[in-house]
């Protein structure tokens, strides 16, 4: 779909406002946990996984949010299934499928901080996050805040709060995941990876729908 504006035509630039947390486990596991308040879909949660074997698994709660994320991003199975994120003070518990997780943040670092102190309306710019990319890139190895995602689509993303996670508790259709560990190597869904830390970031992404 596009609209004009001014006589021009545009592609829609969906946003999602929220929370990706990821981690890696010792058993080579990687986790990217995106926890969505506002979305075209409304508030929803889904979990992208990485196996040691690099199988990259989608876990999705409707068909359309799946539809959308795996022509976002690029998956070897994507299943539809039940995500609920519960969120208490520090700690927070997910149940998605196969996966039982629960996983506790720590407080901000000097990053986080500076971070935190970003407007909502500075970190929703895609113009901000093409600002942010070179730094991230020297700070965070791995880590882009824009670049060409699948299906001809554009991402950005900005980075309004960034939390250590302090512990990590996993299994996978029952199976002991291990001790949290970092995310060695990225996740290979996209254009970039998680930090190599687990973390907690809050961010904004805007999503480009194709050439503009």
């Amino acid at each position: 779909m596009r609209w004009i504006a001014g006589g021009i035509a545009r592609r829609p630039r969906p946003r999602f406002d929220g929370w990706i947390a990821g981690m890696g486990t010792s058993s080579g596991t990687r986790i990217v946990l995106g926890h969505w308040q506002r979305s075209p879909f409304g508030p929803f949660s889904d979990v992208m996984a990485e196996r040691p074997d690099g199988n990259r698994l989608l876990l999705a709660p409707t068909q359309q949010t799946a539809d959308f994320i795996s022509g976002t991003y690029v998956f070897d199975t994507v299943r539809v299934v039940p995500v609920d994120v519960s969120v208490k003070d520090d700690t927070w518990t997910v149940t998605a499928g196969p996966l039982d997780l629960r996983f506790t943040t720590g407080r901000r670092r000097l990053l986080g901080l500076v971070l935190h102190a970003v407007p909502g309306v500075l970190a929703r710019s895609p113009a901000w996050s093409a600002l942010t990319d070179p730094p991230a890139r020297l700070l965070l190895p791995g880590v882009r805040t824009r670049g060409s995602a699948g299906g001809g689509r554009r991402e950005w993303y900005g980075a309004r709060d960034l939390r250590p996670i302090r512990a990590v508790s996993a299994s996978w259709e029952g199976a002991d995941l291990g001790a949290m560990a970092p995310v060695e190597p990225p996740v290979l869904f996209g254009f970039g990876s998680v930090p190599r830390n687990p973390a907690v970031t809050r961010v904004t992404t805007v999503v480009a729908l194709g050439p503009e």
